[in-house]
């Protein structure tokens, strides 16, 4: 039986598919307390049961996004805010090398939030 959480990435077609699912892997290797879930019909990334990273594609281009929930405290000039107050993103192309270092730094910036207090969570 397939996992909605698998179905998700199933239905998209290459080479978003494969990005995602590289995004999804580097995601959750970053921290043995990541876990993922299906909010809102995406993959929902948390922390101590705690909303963290969303994936998606963008409805125009279909070019995948890594979504910060607390990205209003991060400060790196690859992610963008848009209209958003509180979440930013990074946009990943497909047809390019995945930036895993940069992925990786702003993972870490974004997990130190939650490990330092910024954002609280239930223990």
């Amino acid at each position: 039986m397939i996992r909605e959480t698998d179905r998700y990435y199933l239905n998209r077609e290459e080479p978003v598919r494969s990005c995602l699912l590289a995004l999804r892997k580097i995601i959750l290797s970053h921290e043995p307390k990541i876990t993922e879930t299906l909010k809102w019909g995406l993959p929902c990334f948390c922390y101590k049961k705690k909303m963290f990273c969303f994936l998606n594609t963008m409805k125009k281009t279909n070019e995948p996004y890594l979504l910060l929930v607390e990205g209003r405290y991060l400060d790196h000039p690859l992610l963008e805010k848009g209209s958003r107050s509180r979440m930013k993103i990074l946009r990943v192309n497909p047809h390019k090398d995945i930036p895993i270092e940069i992925i990786q730094t702003i993972l870490s910036d974004a997990l130190d939030l939650y490990k330092n207090g910024i954002i609280k969570i239930k223990q």
